[in-house]
Parts: structure tokens; C-alpha cells; sequence
């Protein structure tokens, strides 16, 4: 009896995986197809601005702002790109500018704190949070993060980027090199999406993303937010706030998190959401997991405190007058 329960468990087990494959293959599909006709494009545009001379132009008007945080200018057109497209598309435009180093790691981590404005401020509006807020905060963090991380990353002199200060390449070799890199980012990016999409699959199907969270309700005593927030904090680490808005806002809707609550959450996950997907992206390029997942979430924790600390001060103000 108790081999034939444990062969059914097993079998069970089996049939959620397969299930989690049947359902994630689809959409990892659909996805990749998506996100690669979005970064193809503007990786061959990137390289199009380098060749012509245009994107040093720019980036000579910039270069002043963000090398006091210890990058070069065209760091802005990556940041920019991210601003309003998404990461996918930021990565494609570092690998187009070859970037390296300490470089690519401070504006990975500045990226993941400002990226995709428009649908996510748009999430964190409809759960209760002031849209200009949320961008001041997106682009503040981002900044202070980079500040941050250029006085804590081991120094190098700001250089500027290769190919567009050497010698100029004919466009013939600067396509295959273009060509070349893009086909190693799309074996990539299919690749990591499809593991990704069937990981994700394979959490829901067998509960461990409400055990986790759980698991972790105490932990949201340290972080300052409120326990009610912490099914909704795991789906913004786990599954970001584009993919998990649903879910997000469903929670609010339903009133299992208060709008006050959810404000909260929204000052930390605007800073340090993600987790999973996005740090993946970036470290399949050679960026290291700890300073793109660590400084974030300590971010997201100080913000939160902060918020707390102006709400209380308004209270006391209020009950005085």
C-alpha cells in the first residue's frame, strides 16, 4: 500500500513537470519571438548610430554626468533604452557597444533599478502609488545605486568605449560583428526564456511559491513591510511586476492588501523587483548574481524605512495642528 501511494505521488510529480513543459514551451515561444524582434532591431540600430558617429556626438554631451558615478557617456543611451523599452533591449544595446567590466555591472544593476517605465509605473498607479513619485524614485535610486557601486567596485580609469574611438571599422566588418554577436544573444535569450518560463510553471503547478511566501513572512518584519504584502512581494521577485501585475492588482482588488499597504510594497518593488528573470539576463554576459541582487534589495529595504519614517513624521505633524 504504502509503495503504491508513493509510486502515485511519484507519478504525480512527474505529470506536473510534464504539464509545467506542455504549457511553458508555448509561451516561451511566442515570448522569445517577441523580445528578439524588439532587441535584433535595435541592437542593428545601435550599431548603425556607432558607425555613422551619431552616438558619440550624444555621447559627448553626457559624458560628464555619468562619469562621476565612473562610466562612460554612452552608459546613458544603454540607461535611456532601458528606461523605455525594457532589459532585453538594454542588454542588446551593451554587447552591441562591447562593453566590459565594472562598467557593465554598474549599469546593470542601474538598469534593473530604472527599466521599463511605462508598463510597470503603470502596475505600481493602479495599486495606489503617485506615478511621478514612483519615476523620481526609480531615477534617484538608480543614480544613488551607481554612486554606490562605483565607490565599492575595485577602481579602473574610465575608458572609452573601443569602437568608436579606434580607428574606424569599414561596415562590412562591423555587420559581421554585429551578426555574430546577435546570433550568440538569440541562442541565448531562447535558451534562458524557455528554462525560465517552464521554472516559473514548475513553482506554481507545485505550491512552492505560497509555501515560500509562507516561509517568509517573518522576514517582512525586517524589510518594513507589512505581512499582507508578502504573496505580492514574492510574484515581483519571482515573476516581475509586467509578468505578475494580474496578481498584483488582484490582491488589492480583493482587499488582501490595504492601498496603503501595497504603497508600500510598491516603494520597495519599484527599486528591487525581479529577482529571478532579469538578473539571469544579465549574468549570461558575464555580470556577477550578488551585485545586481543584493544592493537592490538593500535599496528597497532602506526606501521602505524611509517611507515609514515620512509617514510617521506627517502623522505627528497632524495630530500637533
Amino acid at each position: 500500500m504504502q509503495l503504491n501511494k508513493s509510486y502515485q505521488s511519484k507519478q504525480s510529480a512527474i505529470e506536473k513537470v510534464k504539464e509545467a513543459v506542455r504549457i511553458a514551451l508555448p509561451k516561451a515561444y511566442s515570448t522569445s519571438k517577441w523580445l528578439l524582434s524588439i532587441m535584433l532591431p535595435v541592437s542593428f540600430g545601435v550599431m548603425i548610430l556607432n558607425y555613422t558617429g551619431i552616438l558619440a556626438m550624444v555621447s559627448s554631451y553626457l559624458s560628464p554626468a555619468f562619469e562621476l558615478i565612473g562610466l562612460p557617456g554612452e552608459s546613458a543611451f544603454v540607461l535611456l533604452t532601458s528606461i523605455f523599452t525594457n532589459i532585453y533591449t538594454a542588454i542588446a544595446v551593451i554587447t552591441s557597444l562591447e562593453m566590459q567590466g565594472r562598467v557593465v555591472t554598474i549599469l546593470a544593476v542601474m538598469c534593473l533599478v530604472a527599466h521599463g517605465f511605462v508598463i510597470e509605473t503603470a502596475v505600481l498607479k493602479k495599486t495606489g502609488s503617485s506615478v511621478s513619485r514612483m519615476i523620481l524614485l526609480r531615477l534617484l535610486g538608480s543614480f544613488a545605486i551607481g554612486a554606490v557601486l562605483n565607490w565599492l567596485l575595485p577602481g579602473e580609469a574610465i575608458q572609452n568605449i573601443s569602437s568608436i574611438n579606434l580607428e574606424k571599422e569599414s561596415f562590412s566588418v562591423m555587420f559581421m560583428n554585429w551578426a555574430e554577436s546577435s546570433l550568440i544573444l538569440t541562442v541565448k535569450v531562447i535558451v534562458l526564456i524557455t528554462l525560465l518560463m517552464i521554472f516559473q510553471k514548475i513553482l506554481e503547478l507545485f505550491g512552492i511559491i505560497r509555501w515560500i511566501s509562507r516561509f517568509l513572512k517573518p522576514l517582512q518584519v525586517v524589510m518594513g513591510l507589512p505581512e499582507s504584502t508578502s504573496f505580492s512581494w514574492i510574484v515581483a521577485n519571482t515573476l516581475g511586476l509586467a509578468y505578475g501585475a494580474a496578481i498584483i492588482m488582484e490582491q488589492v482588488e480583493e482587499g488582501k492588501m490595504s492601498k496603503d499597504d501595497a504603497d508600500l510594497l510598491n516603494h520597495h518593488i519599484a527599486v528591487s523587483h525581479s529577482q529571478l528573470e532579469d538578473p539571469l539576463l544579465f549574468a549570461a554576459i558575464g555580470v556577477p548574481l550578488g551585485w545586481m541582487i543584493i544592493p537592490r534589495l538593500l535599496l528597497g529595504i532602506l526606501v521602505v524605512w524611509m517611507c515609514r519614517l515620512e509617514r510617521y513624521i506627517k502623522k505627528a505633524i497632524g495630530k500637533k495642528s
